[in-house]
């Protein structure tokens, strides 16, 4: 296929894109407050040198923000109460590399996916008794740190143990930070994380955590609000204009490729 008419291609079928970036609804100035964990680098977390939050999310729903012409505001609160907290509208988003499923969509909507990722096991760097999940399976000492309820949580009973919630090899933690801190301190052995976070981890690591193994599947990041949201159709829009624009992308060498947590 030529150049110009590889162009024209593409220009043809991003052009219902554009139309959607140039019909975004105006809301406003209105205010939305915005609720995260703030622990799960690169997406959103808090500068170690500047005490800043950022990330890939905040970045993004800032865009979001300016595109759509409404004042955002963040709060903080822990994993386990946030889709709550949002299901009871104490917050108008919530946002924290938020696995899509059917389960949560009982009690929040989704917006549309705006990044997919692969689950990988996050380990020490001198990590040798194991390299991926089925040798760990057997490895009847190696132990897991993963906050309840969330995605790694799941994979971790259901893809590399035995399917027991309760099965004592499972170390809980109230935040992926804590869980990240206790597997560098020896406390556990493996941390399941979306590979896009965990090589963030590595990048900072200075070589003392390292990925392992096949991926253990993939899982569609979304924002999260109360049900019935009349946030949820314009977001829509705004994500899909920025695929369609390369923001998006610009968003992901920025934070993924670019960006090395801890320099």
């Amino acid at each position: 296929m030529t150049r110009p008419l590889f162009a024209a291609i593409l220009a043809a079928a991003l052009s219902p894109f554009a139309a959607i970036a140039q019909a975004l609804p105006d809301l406003d100035g209105r205010d939305v407050v915005v609720v995260t964990e703030n622990a799960y680098p690169p997406l959103q977390f808090v500068d170690p040198k500047t005490g800043e939050q950022i990330g890939w999310e905040y970045d993004a729903m800032n865009e979001i923000a300016k595109r759509l012409n409404f004042d955002v505001s963040y709060q903080n609160t822990s994993w386990d109460a946030m889709i709550q907290a949002v299901s009871d509208g104490q917050y108008d988003l919530g946002m924290t590399g938020i696995t899509i499923k059917e389960d949560r969509k009982e009690k929040v909507d989704f917006s549309d996916p705006y990044m997919r990722s692969e689950m990988f096991m996050l380990v020490r760097g001198d990590e040798n008794r194991f390299d991926d999940a089925k040798s760990f399976a057997v490895f009847d000492k190696g132990l897991v740190g993963a906050q309840a309820g969330t995605t790694p949580f799941y994979v971790a009973v259901y893809d590399v143990l035995d399917g027991d919630e309760a099965n004592p090899r499972i170390k809980l933690f109230e935040t992926f930070g804590a869980s990240v801190q206790a597997l560098r301190t020896g406390d556990v052995d493996v941390v399941l994380t979306d590979g896009t976070a965990g090589q963030g981890y590595v990048d900072a690591s200075d070589g003392a955590l390292k990925l392992v193994g096949a991926p253990l599947g993939t899982e569609d990041f979304g924002f999260i609000f109360p049900r019935g949201s009349e946030l949820v159709a314009p977001i829509n829009a705004a994500i899909a204009a920025m695929r369609a624009d390369g923001t998006l992308d610009a968003l992901n060498r920025k934070w993924f490729l670019d960006y090395k947590m801890g320099e």
